[in-house]
């Protein structure tokens, strides 16, 4: 896999989580018996969210046309796109 391709993954992932976060903070008022949970699922996403954009900062800076394998293990790779794969499809913001 190609950095470039691993890249563009995460910057869908981003675009996800951001999504997520703004559905959650406009949540929060709609009723006292549920703003916490969705305070704490807004502050969750951040979190994850500033993970995420450390990680693409990273990939940043490696060659976009280099192999992903080179710079990373393939069980550390593995993790990873199973994590962009869990919080692409979270869909946090559709409940």
């Amino acid at each position: 896999m190609k950095v470039r391709e691993l890249i563009e993954m995460v910057d869908e992932t981003l675009a996800n989580l951001k999504i997520a976060i703004v559905s959650n903070q406009t949540r929060v008022m709609e009723s006292p018996y549920t703003s916490y949970e969705f305070t704490q699922r807004a502050i969750e996403l951040q979190e994850d969210l500033n993970d995420l954009i450390k990680t693409r900062e990273v990939l940043a800076k490696l060659d976009p046309e280099g192999e992903v394998e080179d710079h990373f293990s393939r069980e550390e790779l593995e993790e990873f796109l199973k994590l962009l794969e869990l919080l692409r499809k979270a869909n946090a913001h559709a409940y």
